[in-house]
């Protein structure tokens, strides 16, 4: 092998595992949403468990956060605005990506 093929394939391996981390940080973001969510409806611990199911499942609709937006806007009704819901996802990403870190 060549030095250029060892690059390419340590680039190759980089982007994977970025790519792997970043699904894996989004995944715990949004079941950390749905805990989030579900205690301001009021949800039991295995209620609030189920939801939180839901709310990472509902990221498999569509690619980017809309979906996942949606779903908890609409469960929340005025319970939540907007911008409180976006910025409570924006917050537990970096909670997300941190605790994974933690975990390395």
């Amino acid at each position: 092998m060549t030095t250029f093929d060892d690059r390419e394939n340590a680039f190759e391996n980089k982007f994977a595992h970025d790519a792997e981390m970043q699904f894996k940080a989004e995944a715990r973001r949004n079941k950390l949403l749905g805990l989030w969510a579900a205690e301001l409806m009021g949800m039991s611990s295995d209620e609030a468990n189920a939801y939180a199911k839901e709310v990472i499942k509902s990221d498999f609709e569509e690619a980017g956060d809309e979906d996942v937006y949606r779903k908890v806007s609409g469960d929340l009704g005025d319970k939540a605005s907007e911008t409180e819901i976006r910025s409570k996802m924006s917050e537990l990403l970096s909670v997300a990506k941190a605790q994974l870190m933690e975990e390395l």
